[in-house]
């Protein structure tokens, strides 16, 4: 690290604007001055904006989530910067009468039965009693008690696993609709490891993922504890928290926080290459596509991997990066007058498995599911389009999209009535997925990045874990990384 002065000075570039990249922005700037380092930070997003996939609308007293709507409460990172930015006070749960999830089954909505985790059942009798699953299926999925836990070394696909041990109704029925918002993914090919660990974990101690996803609901219950001190009482008890004003509220106050951060917006970065080693300079120069060059001694690159892998290349072996495939989503947001509407929502919205033929993968009840997002003679629903294998009519052009979302919605609600607006939100490849083998793959090329672009990482969505959580927590674990390794330049 170069001096300046009698005061040590980091030139830190972060390539991303998202909450990837904010948050490794925000900790680094906490942790220099904890330190009494001198930091110099500048954000690199080629969008006019900071926020990335996070994109609040709001529109006539609603309020509209173009990406994320809400995060898992029992991962703590994001409630932590929250409490870290001062904005605790802006968190809402979701609605307690509007938690129930339902999945369509033959062009009818079955109630997801109780204790149902992504198809494992954990309360047999509430399991036996549903008319999701037929009997034949029931049966195949207790079949798993009987089973012997012989599961394979390393890493397999989720969808194999779940077959294996539940079989193919519960996968197809079920855990696949389940999924879809998370990963709009083919469950043939996405890994265990790095998305449900928990259900090999249960395979491995237990010898049946039944008895075993029961002893971990046992435990999580035992030892669970209510929220962080600071969050108000009342948000403990919701799985999902979200903010009054939206999700923007944490990219604004992070941005605030940020006010001494260089923004570079609406360019991006063409390269990062190598400067001559010499301790007066700094040990990377990150180019723009308009020629700029800014002098980093560390790089933290938050892009999509397809991205990432065009920038790390001159230097190493990016085929890891390149494997990770993206899947293309929409989501239509539409809006209605309460009065004629004619359904009564009780529960959070539906998922769609794909065998029942409709464009849409799911339908969240985002007035009844989130109190705070509509006006109380309105109602605001928001349907989700697109997935693995079935990624066109995410890219349907406007009126088209529009249309058939009203057709699936009245073959699935009896919806009649015009929305009063609809809002489209394209996400070309915006959902990694993640081969089997990820997380080996993607430790082999940390290793080789520390070799040869020491002080360069390499976090997001596409690494480890697709949450807002997850992505909070990696930008943390990135900004510690970066001041160890400044600090034994």
């Amino acid at each position: 690290m170069r001096r300046t002065g009698e005061a040590d000075y980091m030139q830190i570039v972060i390539i991303g604007g998202g909450i990837s990249g904010l948050s490794s922005a925000f900790y680094l700037q906490r942790e220099a001055e904890r330190q009494g380092k001198k930091a110099s930070l500048t954000i690199v997003d080629g969008a006019p904006d900071l926020g990335g996939k996070i994109k609040t609308l709001h529109r006539d007293g609603f309020v509209i989530e173009r990406g994320p709507d809400s995060f898992l409460s029992r991962k703590l990172p994001t409630i932590e910067l929250a409490l870290d930015l001062g904005i605790e006070s802006e968190l809402t749960a979701q609605n307690s009468s509007g938690k129930t999830a339902f999945i369509m089954k033959d062009g009818k909505l079955h109630p997801m039965p109780k204790g149902l985790v992504l198809g494992v059942p954990t309360d047999i009798d509430a399991f036996l009693a549903s008319g999701l699953v037929s009997e034949e299926g029931k049966q195949r999925a207790l079949l798993d008690l009987e089973l012997p836990g012989d599961a394979p070394e390393g890493d397999e696909s989720l969808g194999g696993f779940l077959s294996r041990r539940v079989g193919a109704e519960i996968v197809k029925h079920v855990t696949e609709p389940l999924l879809a918002g998370i990963y709009a993914g083919d469950l043939s090919k996405l890994s265990i490891q790095s998305t449900f660990p928990q259900f090999a974990e249960a395979e491995r101690e237990h010898g049946s993922l039944i008895r075993g996803t029961i002893e971990q609901q046992k435990k999580g219950k035992a030892a669970q504890q209510s929220l962080p001190e600071g969050v108000p009482a009342e948000l403990n008890g919701s799985m999902f928290l979200s903010f009054k004003n939206g999700l923007s509220t944490l990219v604004d106050a992070l941005d605030k926080a940020l006010g001494s951060a260089s923004r570079k917006l609406g360019v991006k970065v063409s390269a990062i290459e190598k400067t001559e080693a010499a301790a007066e300079q700094a040990r990377y120069s990150v180019v723009l596509e308009n020629g700029e060059r800014l002098p980093a001694d560390s790089v933290i690159v938050t892009s999509q991997s397809y991205h990432t892998a065009e920038l790390l290349a001159p230097h190493m072996d990016v085929a890891t990066l390149r494997d990770i495939q993206y899947v293309s989503v929409a989501n239509v947001v539409m809006a209605f007058e309460k009065e004629g509407f004619g359904v009564d929502f009780a529960g959070s919205g539906f998922l769609v498995p794909r065998s029942e033929g409709l464009r849409i993968t799911a339908c969240t009840w985002t007035s009844t599911k989130w109190l705070h997002t509509s006006p109380g003679d309105k109602v605001l629903l928001r349907c989700y389009v697109g997935r693995a294998g079935d990624e066109g009519a995410a890219m349907l052009p406007d009126e088209e999209l529009k249309q058939a979302v009203l057709e699936d919605i009245h073959r699935s609600m009896g919806i009649t009535a015009e929305p009063i607006f609809t809002e489209i939100t394209r996400l070309p490849r915006s959902m990694p997925q993640y081969p089997v083998g990820h997380l080996d793959h993607i430790e082999k090329l940390r290793e080789t990045m520390a070799a040869e672009l020491p002080g360069v990482y390499a976090i997001g969505a596409a690494f480890h874990g697709v949450g807002l959580p997850d992505c909070i927590r990696q930008g943390k674990e990135a900004a510690i990384a970066v001041m160890k390794s400044v600090q034994q330049a």
